[in-house]
């Protein structure tokens, strides 16, 4: 009996997306051996990274050599060890050309798929030339790499309904979840200051003093916070809320974000009126314009709970339909070089 083929997927730990990816491929025939290449998960190891790479780049000195070595050495060590018949990088800039001259030397069947901007990768454009396909979350990042010769496709960003359950609960809350930026702390603070019930979740919102100490940082808005969540919590969190924002940064795609919480059977007020290429606005997601848009939008969540469900039950019937995981790799599938 022939085995299934062996697809080793290389990824950052952030937020354990790559077990979503993993599950997808999985269900699409492939023996999937997953390696976090930045995952730190002794005590020992967290401590090293404080040390070795987080304080000197607090201090200014350029701690990325010393990250690259670590990961370079472990991605090459689970490459060797693990003999794959394909290979999937998500992201991979931290990965030191030995890892890289391994995989062309073994003339490895790979993808890299980058569900962040160009900008904030290490990459060449000779290295995404010789080194491609390569995937982008965002629809002009992709269009730009084609433009300069690169095998690039466009696949955004996704939602797994595996996660969580959606729920019938309603918290009553406007809730986000994310880094802390000053454009999130406005609008989140124009919320509160007009008397809307806000809620933040991470660690560069919350009070905690471990969060204040991992964070190297003391203040902190007047912004009501919780700690760091796992995923699946956010996910229901999301979902739970009157409302969820999904407020971008100064990104070129989409965020999860903007699939996980209609995913959720959640009210998405979001910032970014090209998620209209994904979902219909006003009967599936909900776009702000403004500070006082968004005041008017999250009051109304909090009042008028029949036009909420009515959009939280398409947002959801839609995620399901087009925007899964399952969708997504099924397009990363049909790559392969």
């Amino acid at each position: 009996m022939s085995r299934h083929p062996r697809l080793l997927l290389v990824t950052p730990a952030f937020h354990g997306y790559h077990r979503s990816i993993g599950r997808a491929l999985e269900r699409r025939g492939y023996e999937v051996v997953t390696h976090s290449y930045d995952a730190f998960e002794t005590l020992r190891d967290k401590v090293r990274n404080k040390v070795a790479v987080e304080l000197p780049r607090r201090l200014g000195a350029d701690s990325h050599a010393h990250a690259a070595a670590w990961a370079t050495h472990r991605a090459l060590t689970a490459l060797r060890f693990t003999r794959p018949d394909r290979l999937i990088v998500v992201k991979g800039d931290t990965l030191g050309n030995a890892f890289w001259d391994e995989v062309v030397r073994q003339k490895l069947p790979r993808i890299l798929w980058l569900y962040d901007d160009l900008a904030r990768h290490r990459y060449t454009h000779d290295f995404l030339r010789e080194i491609g396909p390569v995937v982008s979350y965002a629809r002009s990042e992709a269009e730009h790499l084609v433009g300069c010769g690169i095998n690039a496709t466009f696949v955004p960003n996704a939602f797994d309904p595996d996660l969580a359950e959606p729920s019938a609960r309603r918290t009553g809350e406007i809730v986000f979840v994310g880094a802390r930026y000053a454009n999130r702390v406005a609008l989140l603070t124009r919320l509160r200051q007009a008397g809307l019930p806000v809620r933040a979740y991470g660690r560069q919102w919350s009070h905690h003093p471990l969060d204040r100490l991992r964070t190297w940082e003391i203040g902190r808005p007047d912004v009501p916070a919780e700690r760091d969540i796992p995923l699946p919590t956010a996910y229901a969190i999301q979902g739970e809320a009157a409302a969820a924002i999904n407020i971008h940064g100064l990104q070129a795609g989409l965020s999860m974000r903007s699939f996980e919480v209609p995913g959720m059977g959640g009210l998405q007020l979001v910032d970014r009126a090209d998620v209209a290429e994904f979902y219909d606005i006003g009967t599936e997601t909900l776009v702000f314009a403004s500070e006082e848009h968004l005041v008017e939008l999250a009051g109304r969540a909090q009042r008028d709970h029949l036009w909420s469900e009515r959009i939280r039950a398409a947002g959801r019937r839609r995620s399901l339909a087009e925007h899964t995981f399952a969708h997504r790799v099924g397009h990363v599938d049909g790559l392969w070089a």
